[in-house]
Parts: structure tokens; C-alpha cells; sequence
């Protein structure tokens, strides 16, 4: 793929400027990544490089080299975060990044970001595994990260991906391996929290709470604000996911960042045919993350965010009271987040309470016949066939067509889609790769029906893995 002209022959610059390696040093190990045979780059997003303030590159290989941790770039302070996390219900007190590198963060015009790699080798909280990505996860990390971030849904972002020249061994077995860069807020999650309360470690819990605050929410106040913007936040993101058909699949907490962002695209999936009760995840046997359990698992979360508060706030009794009857706000606060997403995919800006049952029906319609989640509302104003009554009723309510359209994606990075394009790189085609990439970072634009239309039966994937 073509490079822009600002990308030079100096060698990549970028302008780290570190926070997180002021705090205590157990909060993460210090360590480089483990070099890789052959690195080869075949994406790269120059336009999120250039916002970050990269500047003056090498050559293809260049860039290879540094995106796959064989050269760290001057100022780069390679680390691997500890946190803990609650996983499918289950308490793991130390987990951390057994596949990833903090290369460092940068500071600009809209934030302070985490730069790190995803699949640089093993750290001591890699427990047993290899380190490694292969080029699956890869894959569908970058095109749903990107996607998102073109529909407006607060999210990771993908930097760059490279291979590696060395297979990474699999259940299915050997895969070629493959790193991501990953761009984020930061990668304190409420599993960070977790780590040190399961430690009984105040101080660090305050230490942590302190630079959570002025990293993300400067007006906050002490805990119960951190609190407060957190299930702000939160709830927000997840109605987010809601209005457009996303299933997470694996919201443990160590996959609950604290900046409100979507982290961790493992066995993540859009919902070709919408139904509340939908799983897409190999993983979830039990549907504990159903599509629609996403708002009671985010409020589940934030009452483990809000234990692990507990040892900085005094005397307890009165702290796990205080900390009850805090989220108790996360429902309404949600409420009105799902009305407001919701409200606008049928035009509709101040949608109220009273619009609910309007929206349940159209919803409940779906349901029963089993229609394509994101192709039923990139129809609208044309409504499913049997519901014209409903139609009347909401054209009464007078929406905004241009709100429609500005909301309602046509196209998705669609399960079956995805499937195909991993296929084809991993026979060395990534020509697939590049055509997705540019068709779902255009979520609003008119697309070919190979990309819109839901998949035939016999393309049907009703299942996602992890498999990193």
C-alpha cells in the first residue's frame, strides 16, 4: 500500500511521553519483546499515526521491524501491565499482560495514548502460553477496532500489523504468527483495581486511584467521583453496542476499561439475525454475554470496580454502604443512554420513555421473524413488511430522516466476512484484508452487496474464538 510523504528515510520518531512507568514498579514488569524471524508489515494506518504525532519513517521494513518489537523506537519504556479480573464469574487474582507490551504513551491535541504490541513474546504473566498472535485475531482485531471507531463507538484503535515469519502453534495447528499495534486511552481496567484490593494494598490502590482520576476524569472527586464517571461511561459504551448489534463476548473485568473504550476483540462478533438472547461466543457455554446480558454484566462490573474501592475509603461498613447505594444510579443511567442511541436510529433526538415501547415493538418484530439486525435499519424509512400500524405511529412522531441515515450503518465487518479474509491471509492473500478494511471504515457509505448482504446458510458462522 502507497505511504504518505511525510513518512521519511530518518527512521520512526515517536513523541513518548511516559506516566505510567512513575508509578511503583509492582505495578507492571519491565522487559523488551522477543524479536521475530521475519517481520513483514501489511497494514498501516497513516492516518492515526499522524494524529498521534509520528513522524519521519523508514522504508516498509523499517516499520516492520519496530511494529514487531525488533527495534524499539528512542523513548519507547517497554513494560507488561499486572492486573487481576473476574473471568466468566471466576476470581483470577494475578493475570497481566502475558501477550503484550506498553510501548509507552503519547500526549496530543485530543489525549494522552497508550501505544503497545500485541503478541511480543511471553512476560511472567503469560502462564504457560507462548506470547504469540497469529494472524487470525490479528485480523479481526484490526478490522472490528477500526470499524467501530468509524461509527463513532469509543474503542481501541489498530496502528499497525505486521507477520512474523514464525508459526504460532494452535489447537488447529501450526498458524502463522502475527503482532498488532494497539492504541488506547490507557489499559487500566477495573482488573488493575482488582489486583492490588485483592492484596490489600492501600496504598497502591490510592496511588492507582490518583492517576486514574487525573489521567481520565480530572473532575472527579476522590473515589465516589472515579466511581460515578466510570458508570457514566460505561453505560454509554454498552448502549452504544446495543444500537448497533454488537456482542463483546467476553466482558470479564479484566476486559472493563476504565476510559469507557471497547477493549480486547477476541471472540467478538456483530448479530446477523437480531435476538435478544443471541451468543456468538465459543467460549460462553452458558451465555453469561448474551447480546442481551451486556447491560447487567457492565452493571455486575462496576459493583467489582466498586469492592475493590473499599480498603481506600475508610471505615468499611459504612464505605460498602455508601459504595451500594452508589450503583444503584448505573440503570438509569443506562436507561437513558439505550433511549438515546435507540432514539436516533428512528430519527428520533429527544427520544423519552414514552418512545420505549415504540422502539420494543419494532425490536420484538425482528425477533419473531428473524430479520437482519444492521440491513432492517439501513432500510428505514422503508419498515419490515406487517408493520404498518407501527409505521403510522412513528411517522407521527415526526424523525429526522438525515438523523437516520447519520446513525444506522450499511454496512458491518460481518462474521462470515471476517472468516474469509483470515482464510485468504492466511494463504498469504491479503488483498481480502485491505478490500474489508476499506468498505467497514466507511460504515455510512453505500457498499457492494458482497459486504451487506447476511450470509447464506451455508455461510453461516455461528461462533467466534478467542484463538490469540
Amino acid at each position: 500500500m502507497p505511504f504518505p510523504t511525510y513518512l521519511s528515510s530518518m527512521g520512526l520518531q515517536i513523541p513518548f511521553d511516559n506516566t505510567y512507568v512513575t508509578l511503583p514498579e509492582r505495578f507492571y514488569t519491565r522487559q523488551g519483546a522477543t524479536p521475530v524471524r521475519d517481520p513483514q508489515l501489511f497494514a498501516f494506518n497513516a492516518p492515526l499515526a499522524q494524529a498521534l504525532g509520528m513522524d519521519g519513517t523508514g522504508d516498509r521494513v523499517e516499520l516492520a521491524r519496530v511494529f514487531a518489537g525488533n527495534t524499539a523506537p528512542p523513548g519507547a519504556e517497554p513494560l507488561a501491565q499486572l492486573y487481576a479480573g473476574h473471568q466468566f464469574g471466576g476470581f483470577s487474582p494475578q493475570l497481566g499482560d502475558g501477550r503484550a507490551l506498553l510501548l509507552g504513551e503519547v500526549e496530543t491535541a485530543q489525549g494522552r495514548f497508550d501505544i503497545q504490541l500485541k503478541g511480543s513474546g511471553p512476560t511472567p504473566y503469560s502462564r504457560m502460553g507462548d506470547g504469540r498472535a497469529w494472524v487470525g485475531p490479528v485480523i479481526r482485531e484490526y478490522l472490528m477496532s477500526e470499524a467501530m471507531a468509524a461509527m463513532g463507538v469509543p474503542t481501541t484503535r489498530a496502528l499497525a500489523a505486521v507477520t512474523t515469519g514464525e508459526p504460532v502453534l494452535r489447537e488447529d495447528g501450526p498458524m502463522p504468527g502475527a503482532i498488532l499495534t494497539r492504541v488506547a486511552a490507557s489499559h487500566i481496567r477495573v482488573g488493575t483495581f482488582q489486583a492490588f484490593a485483592a492484596r490489600d494494598d492501600r496504598d497502591a490502590l490510592q496511588r492507582l486511584t490518583d492517576y486514574t482520576i487525573a489521567r481520565h476524569f480530572p473532575n472527579a472527586d476522590g473515589p465516589m467521583g472515579l466511581l460515578q464517571a466510570m458508570m457514566e461511561v460505561q453505560a454509554d459504551l454498552v448502549a452504544r453496542w446495543m444500537a448497533i448489534g454488537f456482542i463483546h463476548g467476553v466482558m470479564n473485568t479484566d476486559n472493563a476499561a476504565l476510559s469507557g473504550e471497547t477493549i480486547d476483540y477476541g471472540p467478538c462478533a456483530f448479530m446477523d439475525r437480531y435476538h435478544p438472547d443471541t451468543v456468538l461466543s465459543s467460549i460462553d457455554r452458558q451465555g453469561r454475554y448474551a447480546y442481551s446480558n451486556q447491560p447487567p454484566i457492565a452493571h455486575w462490573n462496576i459493583a467489582q470496580f466498586a469492592s475493590a474501592l473499599v480498603p481506600i475509603m475508610g471505615d468499611e461498613d459504612e464505605a460498602v454502604a455508601e459504595l451500594t447505594e452508589a450503583i444503584k444510579a448505573f440503570p438509569p443511567l443506562y436507561e437513558a443512554a439505550w433511549l438515546r442511541h435507540f432514539g436516533a436510529k428512528f430519527g428520533l433526538a429527544d427520544a423519552t420513555p414514552d418512545d420505549r415501547p415504540l422502539i420494543e415493538a419494532f425490536l420484538t418484530h425482528m425477533a419473531h421473524e428473524g430479520l437482519d439486525f444492521t440491513n432492517t435499519f439501513a432500510a428505514l424509512p422503508t419498515v419490515p413488511e406487517g408493520m404498518e400500524d407501527w409505521a403510522r405511529r412513528w411517522q407521527a412522531r415526526l424523525p429526522d430522516m438525515d438523523l437516520v441515515a447519520r446513525t444506522n450503518p450499511q454496512v458491518i465487518p460481518r462474521l462470515h466476512r471476517i472468516e474469509a479474509v483470515i482464510a485468504a491471509a492466511v494463504a498469504g492473500d491479503f488483498a481480502p484484508f485491505d478490500e474489508m478494511l476499506s468498505v467497514v471504515t466507511a460504515p455510512y457509505a453505500k457498499a457492494d452487496t458482497r459486504h451487506t448482504a447476511p450470509p447464506a446458510e451455508q455461510e453461516r458462522v455461528t461462533r467466534t474464538f478467542c484463538g490469540t
